[in-house]
């Protein structure tokens, strides 16, 4: 993958449920990771002593992160209310030159900040819930 703009990589909200993606406004920063835990099967006759895991075990996640500025009150407006509420919401993510993640998300942590001669801020978190798709661009 060559360079790409950070401001390509975009998270959207289903704000409806009809399958329709909004990019969630504002966002400055966007960060998502994918982690895959591990399982040990290493045993005393492990050739060498080399640690083995078994493949294809484990709890896959993702995580997604992101911060900015309030812009647009009907995204803002969701995400609280997704938060307060505890639902899991469809989300996609944009990553520019390699694809879309799509599924479901749980709202994590939701962080409000300002400053007196500076404008508010938020940050929010997203921890995957369920399967996730990926579907090359």
């Amino acid at each position: 993958m060559v360079a790409q703009n950070g401001k390509d990589l975009l998270v959207k909200l289903d704000l409806t449920g009809g399958g329709t993606y909004t990019t969630i406004a504002g966002l400055r920063a966007t960060k998502i990771s994918f982690n895959a835990e591990t399982v040990d099967v290493t045993s005393l006759e492990s050739q060498g002593g080399w640690r083995e895991l078994l493949g294809g075990a484990g709890v896959r996640s993702a995580s997604v992160s992101g911060s900015g500025v309030f812009v647009d009150a009907a995204t803002d407006d969701r995400a609280r209310q997704i938060f307060f509420q505890g639902t899991v919401e469809m989300f996609q993510v944009i990553i520019p030159s390699f694809g879309i993640v799509e599924g479901p998300f749980q709202l994590t942590s939701i962080e409000y900040a300002g400053s007196f001669n500076g404008e508010a801020t938020y940050e929010l978190s997203l921890a995957s819930a369920g399967v996730l798709t990926f579907t090359a661009i």
